[in-house]
């Protein structure tokens, strides 16, 4: 007989769960429409691809944000809830660092190495850049704390 966690859940895991899986989809398709609505608004422009470069640092920076907020709070059911649907799921379908992959090659096979090489590079610097920034808006910074030692430090103390 299989072990039952709190609330008679199954111990499966949480990428295999119906409701989780649910929750990326519907955050991942609600992404997808806001990554369109954003390369129709920025255009094509110029040899930079101005549209994905827009797309993955207001992601990046918007994870960042999210899981420095989520950060702060102890793992429940619906900080879980909030990290699928909102990180792994809108921003996991907002931003598209696949298609940075092909936008470099397609600089490169195109005539403009240096380009595709500086596209790439500077995307994944801003991109951890504007992440961290996210994570220092978000209030992530926790002095190396984890969650159960910050809610063990800001529990009132019990009376002697």
């Amino acid at each position: 007989m299989r072990a039952r966690t709190e609330r008679g859940a199954s111990p499966r895991p949480v990428h295999l769960r119906p409701g989780a899986v649910a929750l990326v989809a519907a955050g991942g398709a609600l992404g997808t429409l806001a990554r369109s609505g954003v390369t129709a608004a920025v255009g094509a422009g110029t040899a930079w691809p101005l549209a994905t470069t827009v797309e993955n640092l207001t992601g990046a920076a918007a994870l960042g944000l999210l899981l420095g907020v989520l950060g702060r709070r102890t793992e429940t059911p619906r900080v879980r809830a909030a990290r699928l649907a909102l990180g792994t799921g809108v921003l996991g379908g907002y931003t598209t660092y696949s298609a940075l992959a092909v936008e470099v090659q397609r600089l490169a096979a195109g005539g403009e190495p240096l380009l595709g090489v500086a596209y790439g590079v500077v995307s994944v610097v801003a991109g951890v850049l504007a992440a961290l920034a996210g994570v220092v808006v978000g209030g992530g910074r926790t002095g190396g704390r984890s969650p159960r030692d910050r809610d063990a430090a800001d529990a009132p103390e019990a009376a002697p």
